[in-house]
């Protein structure tokens, strides 16, 4: 199979709605979710999947810019669900005490999340496979999942064992089918939902299917504790011509970023020829779930349902493997790591389309709910409807917020060969811009080590004096300040100040993007915002390590005197003369 596209990489409030159920009718329309795990967006993984191609990428608009805000599983799962950034879940990393289901359930939002949601508008609702790490054979009943009129939950410890899963059926005791492959398991109860919701012609139906392809083999099985994943008999020694793409940013000479990453060694040439085997098994791994696809579409359409059905196919996050000197795994801020997947099919969506306005999966969640009519107030959103239709006349927002707490993992028997496994320290804020001229990513870790990356020059700006905009030369520092400004509004944000963020700082609505706010008018505003800093790296969301929280909103005023006002965006409220030195 030759590649048909190339890519070059470089680097709580609850929701409260009104449902609109009129009696379920079947004008409402099908939603079915696909949802891998850790699927490159980089590396040509979407290439190689035939029935993806053919069903969803020809017959649906691809989103080129679509991000995770988290680059790590259970995080970025409930933030999918539930519409929110980690910040606001407070669901920061896998396991406990900062993560994983036990995390979902004590925060609440067991009985606040998309699933639940549309079942209450009328919706059978149907799971299969992974939900959420930490979500075991142990505690699968205590709470069970809600929001489900069927459900086949994969669980931990077996989780990521191909061929040795365990699985709850409908709150079941947990089973153990020994030697079935765990995607061919999601294909079974695919068909399954689909027979049973199919038969029901009053209600419509949202099904997730989210198989483990491809992420790492955990567990019993593996040589480490993380190997590439195991594949099914049928699709052994394909593509064994594949290499990874040998991008600049593919092993280079020189180090990359900041903190531990600029620490780490060029790979020598064992580890890459390691890291190929190692991606073409995760290719392999997809085609079961390309098979799924090929399934699924075949079923829709026989039942004369294809075409009142909306199909979206994302990751969690995405990976790497081998840039920027890294060993296979996710966690990062570069685009290999946030940018994922995202094809939508359906009713009115336009066919092989590609955008590129930004979207996160913070806007996910409020999309299914406004295609399945269900009436939103989308203020308790940290994300907005996606306008899959390509009709929205009005600029969307250019900004997305990234963000992470905890360790970097190698997910290689090289990583721990030739390094820790782990590292520390890993914290940080990002932000990521893109518009039709410029595109930046900006971070700061909890190291308080700032980067900047040119996404549109391909260029790290690291001892840049200028950055080139609409044409122009700028000061680094200039658009630094501004980009350090939006993100002091986006490391605390909740809904409406997530969605539109420039707004905070400019109440008057005359800045709407990073172009605007360039003015020179707003120089001085900006140098002297207190700028995004940590007073240590933690392990979770722990608001006391996040240092400064408040912002200046700009007030068309040259000066700023201690009464100024100061927006408190955790409090949602105006501060008052704080006495800062600041505006001293």
């Amino acid at each position: 199979m030759v590649p048909s596209l190339t890519r070059t990489i470089f680097a709580s409030s609850w929701l409260l709605f009104t449902i609109a159920r009129a009696d379920a009718a079947p004008s409402r329309p099908n939603i079915i979710f696909i949802l891998t795990d850790d699927q490159d967006n980089h590396m040509g993984s979407l290439d190689y999947m035939p029935s993806l191609q053919k069903h969803l990428i020809h017959q649906g608009t691809t989103f080129e810019r679509h991000y995770c805000s988290t680059a790590i599983c259970c995080p970025s799962r409930v933030t999918l669900w539930t519409g929110q950034l980690a910040h606001n879940t407070n669901v920061t990393n896998v396991n406990p005490p900062w993560g994983g289901y036990p995390k979902f359930v004590q925060n609440g939002y067991n009985d606040h999340h998309l699933a639940l949601w549309l079942q209450q508008s009328g919706y059978n609702t149907y799971y299969v496979g992974k939900l959420f790490n930490s979500h075991t054979i142990h505690n699968y009943d205590s709470p069970p999942v809600s929001g489900y009129t069927q459900s086949n939950f994969f669980l931990d410890p077996f989780t990521y064992q191909y061929y040795n899963v365990s699985t709850t059926r409908n709150g079941a005791p947990p089973t153990n089918p020994v030697g079935k492959y765990s995607t061919d398991i999601v294909a079974e109860s695919a068909q399954e939902f689909l027979q049973h919701a199919l038969q029901d012609e009053t209600s419509p139906f949202f099904i997730t299917l989210a198989p483990i392809a491809p992420h790492a083999l955990v567990g019993e099985g593996s040589v480490g504790a993380f190997d590439p994943p195991q594949v099914a008999q049928r699709h052994q020694g394909l593509f064994p011509e594949y290499k990874i793409p040998r991008t600049p940013n593919f092993n280079p000479d020189s180090p990359s970023g900041v903190d531990w990453v600029s620490k780490l060694p060029k790979l020598d040439d064992e580890v890459v020829d390691y890291n190929d085997e190692y991606q073409r098994l995760r290719l392999r791994s997809l085609q079961a779930v390309d098979e799924i696809i090929e399934a699924v579409v075949a079923r829709l359409d026989q039942a004369r349902a294809l075409e009142n059905t909306f199909i979206f196919y994302t990751s969690d996050n995405g990976y790497h493997i081998g840039q920027h000197r890294l060993h296979p795994g996710k966690t990062c801020g570069f685009e290999t790591d946030i940018n994922v997947p995202l094809i939508v099919r359906g009713p009115g969506v336009p066919t092989q389309r590609i955008t590129r306005v930004p979207s996160s999966h913070t806007d996910l969640a409020p999309t299914i709910l406004q295609i399945a009519g269900v009436e939103i107030d989308d203020k308790k959103f940290d994300g907005s409807p996606i306008d899959i239709y390509g009709t929205a006349t009005a600029a969307r927002s250019e900004h997305v917020a990234v963000e992470f707490w905890g360790y970097g993992l190698a997910e290689s028997i090289f990583g721990r060969k030739n390094g820790p496994p782990v590292y520390p320290n890993n914290t940080y804020k990002g932000l990521r811009i893109e518009a039709e001229e410029y595109g930046f990513y900006y971070s700061v870790w909890c190291s308080n080590e700032r980067e900047l990356y040119d996404m549109k020059a391909r260029r790290i700006h690291l001892v840049d004096t200028t950055v080139i905009i609409n044409g122009d030369n700028w000061p680094l520092g200039k658009v630094v300040d501004r980009l350090d400004a939006l993100m002091m509004v986006l490391k605390s944000c909740k809904q409406q100040t997530c969605i539109q963020p420039w707004k905070s700082l400019h109440p008057s609505a005359n800045v709407q993007s990073l172009s605007d706010a360039l003015s020179a008018v707003y120089d001085e505003f900006y140098r002297e915002q207190l700028k995004v800093s940590f007073t240590s790296c933690e392990s979770g969301y722990i608001l006391e390590s996040e240092g400064p929280q408040a912002f200046h909103a700009y007030e068309d005023v040259k000066h700023y005197s201690p009464d100024d006002e100061i927006y408190d965006p955790l409090k949602q409220q105006v501060l008052v003369n704080p006495n800062w030195s600041l505006w001293e």
